[in-house]
């Protein structure tokens, strides 16, 4: 497995770092919001919180895929609670530091580069991992689930320790049915590599394609970045930026995955198809290091 470079390592310390930050003005923030509402509510509405920051500390403990995953849906939250806290009636400063402080927290915790290093942490041998960026519709419909599931979490425990008792329950049983329908497709967005193996190159990514796509180095013709012409097959999703050309030999069979338009998946003959990693530059330099054909 190759060695991380030394900002991979760096920012998993980074993340926790800021999460602590996230307890330190968090704590102060939801004081204030919860200083004139009942006893129960603020204690609720502490727990609550502490436990969830818990959780977050579980989750980026150890870099793999699914706590990538973990991180992502579970870091965002300190997001809507920082921004309750501060018009609820947290003191200005308190509020706006907590609401910064998660908003530079989220930030890492969605960044590509550390998508890189949880990803390739549960690399198997020589494999070099590169993060794919989302296709812009799924991931609309991602954040749009949620950003009603983290409503519905925030919302939950503060309504049953206000003795509302059937609305807080039916909004408790509504965030666990949604987070069961959607943690496989958030957990989908973290399964989606470009990766440089000694045998070629592997396009491991379920939401576009049904079977792996493997491309051995004889069949590699080049590996470049996408010209603004190029017919390329697209198989980004499609995703926004700069995509990645990679071209092929001869004809290779590829393996869609089923769409509404497409229900049993399709199958495609290419000679070049594109690819999005977060980083284009760095995979193509990871490419040539491995002495594929860029360029």
């Amino acid at each position: 497995m190759p060695a991380p470079p030394v900002v991979d390592r760096f920012v998993p310390w980074l993340l926790r770092l800021a999460w602590i930050g996230v307890l330190v003005t968090g704590g102060a923030a939801i004081d204030g919001a919860t200083a004139t509402r009942s006893e129960a509510v603020g204690e609720v509405a502490r727990y609550a919180c502490l436990a969830g920051w818990v959780v977050g500390v579980v989750a980026m403990a150890v870099p793999a895929v699914t706590s990538l995953t973990a991180v992502r849906i579970v870091v965002p939250i300190a997001v809507p609670v920082a921004i309750v806290a501060l018009f609820g009636g947290a003191d200005g400063l308190d509020g706006v530091l907590f609401l910064l402080t998660s908003v530079l927290t989220t930030a890492i915790a969605v960044s590509a580069e550390l998508g890189r290093t949880f990803v390739q942490a549960s690399a198997y041998g020589e494999e070099d991992r590169h993060v794919l960026r989302p296709p812009v519709a799924y991931l609309a419909a991602a954040v749009v689930a949620w950003t009603l599931w983290a409503a519905l979490v925030i919302a939950a425990p503060l309504l049953l320790a206000d003795r509302r008792w059937i609305l807080g329950a039916l909004t408790g049983v509504g965030a666990v049915a949604l987070a069961a329908f959607g943690w496989p497709r958030w957990h989908r967005l973290s399964g989606r590599w470009f990766v440089i193996v000694p045998i070629g190159v592997v396009v491991h990514d379920s939401l576009v394609l049904d079977e792996t796509l493997l491309l051995r180095r004889p069949e590699l013709a080049h590996i470049r970045l996408a010209p603004s012409d190029t017919e390329a097959a697209d198989l980004t999703g499609p995703a926004s930026g700069h995509a990645v050309e990679i071209s092929t030999t001869d004809s290779v069979t590829a393996f869609l995955a089923a769409t509404p338009k497409q229900p049993r998946g399709q199958v495609i003959h290419l000679r070049a198809c594109l690819v999005a990693p977060s980083r284009p530059g760095r995979a193509l330099a990871a490419s040539a290091k491995r002495r594929l054909p860029v360029g």
